[in-house]
């Protein structure tokens, strides 16, 4: 008999062992336990990995695609008369100056405001941007967001308003929205609301409940009127070719801004939701490590149980002259072959459901009587997945990992079997 690792007789006697009845001293429930248990944790695991590397993806895109990479405004300062301000008169040079950086792709000034929306006896809080409409058109998920009604380019005849803003008021395209600011007309007896009304000229809807419920577009020079910036903004919105590396160019943005500039990045603003995510995915991570070894673990069960049995069988392949080593190999083919088979058999299912997450979660919510996922909570208007070759590598290589070391085990405790005690009652 040969000693080398994997001859072919030891594959062959593993899968003889796989296969065996309970009648034959087999352990062969045992072993489609243990498969079960191994694939639906590597599915379980790959499946959670995807939804959340779509989830951050998802999340990250619609930031990017509907806000500025970054925020330029500007210290408050107090005038001659007393007043304090903290908008920006020259905000046309310094915008051309930020679009001549590199790595700049858009500079848009804007104004902003919170007002109070109307229409149809509802009311509403709704965030009022002014834009120019070349500067809208740059924005990608507003100029091609998830869902629209209308085209972007009768923008300046009206206002864009987000789906659920249009849900809120029962609001469609041609319809008019009351807007009401407090900080209105001054008057010698004091400030009085401004109450403004405008045509909806066009619906967007990006796949962000935040944005879309609250988000109300101004034509730029009807906003400066409104919000009483005249000739002034209160914002320069910036983004650059490389999202991630916008801390690397914020020293460039202020000084290309003004003394007064200040920055306030994508990442600033959602910093909270990044580290949330980031903590979810290591606790999930290893919570579900827990799962995979634990399923591992059948695969130990399921081994020593076969070891048991096949005492007599060890012995007479000891005496005809099969060594520990190849004892050993013979049973840790035995449990590697499950882990294996469980790995493969798990990473097809969890591929499954992270390509067809879409219809599998329609039928889930049909059953469910529908309401499963709330936009107003979580923010996305659906549940995302994204496959990432990095993800499903690392669940392949943490199970295979365990079911290879556990299975160390019962195969040192078979080949250290004498044989002599094995066959001393046979």
């Amino acid at each position: 008999m040969t000693g080398r690792a994997f001859a072919p007789h030891e594959w062959m006697i593993a899968w003889r062992y796989l296969r065996a009845r309970r009648s034959e001293g087999g352990v062969s429930g045992m072993t489609w336990i243990s498969l079960i248990g191994v694939s639906l944790a590597v599915f379980a695991l790959i499946a959670t990995l995807a939804v959340r590397a779509g989830f951050r993806t998802e999340f990250v895109n619609t930031i990017l695609g509907a806000n500025a990479h970054a925020s330029i405004y500007w210290a408050p300062v107090r005038q001659a008369n007393g007043v304090v301000v903290q908008t920006n008169t020259d905000y046309l040079r310094i915008a051309d100056a930020l679009r001549g950086l590199p790595a700049v792709t858009r500079a848009a000034p804007v104004v902003k405001g919170q007002v109070l929306a109307s229409a149809n006896g509802r009311n509403v809080g709704v965030q009022v941007l002014g834009e120019r409409l070349e500067d809208l058109r740059t924005l990608p998920l507003i100029a091609q967001p998830e869902t629209k009604i209308g085209s972007l380019e009768d923008f300046e005849s009206g206002v864009a308003i987000g789906t659920g803003v249009a849900r809120s008021l029962g609001l469609d395209l041609g319809d008019r929205i009351k807007l009401t600011s407090p900080e209105g007309v001054k008057t010698a007896f004091g400030t009085s609301p401004r109450v403004n009304s405008y045509e909806v000229a066009y619906i967007f809807g990006v796949g962000r409940y935040d944005i879309d419920s609250v988000r109300v577009y101004l034509p730029l020079s009807e906003a400066q009127s409104y919000f009483n910036r005249e000739g002034a903004v209160d914002e320069i919105e910036v983004s650059v070719v490389d999202p991630d590396s916008i801390d690397e160019i914020s020293n460039d943005l202020r000084q290309v801004s003004g003394a007064r500039a200040l920055v306030w990045t994508w990442r600033d603003a959602n910093g909270n939701f990044l580290q949330a995510l980031k903590m979810e995915d290591n606790i999930m991570f290893i919570i579900l490590s827990i799962l995979v070894l634990i399923a591992s673990m059948n695969i130990v069960s399921g081994l020593i149980m076969l070891v048991k049995n096949k005492g007599r069988d060890v012995g007479i392949l000891r005496t005809i002259g099969l060594t520990e080593g190849s004892i050993m190999r013979i049973f840790f083919i035995c449990g590697a072959s499950i882990g294996v088979t469980g790995t493969v058999v798990g990473v097809i299912l969890g591929c499954l459901f992270a390509i067809y997450i879409d219809p599998i979660f329609d039928i889930v919510n049909y059953f469910a009587g529908g309401g499963v996922w709330d936009p107003s909570v979580r923010l996305l208007s659906n549940l995302p997945a994204r496959l990432e070759i990095g993800d499903v590598l690392s669940a392949v290589a943490l199970s295979l990992g365990l079911s290879f070391l556990v299975t160390i085990f019962p195969a040192r405790r078979a080949a250290r079997l004498n044989p002599v005690e094995a066959l001393r009652y046979e």
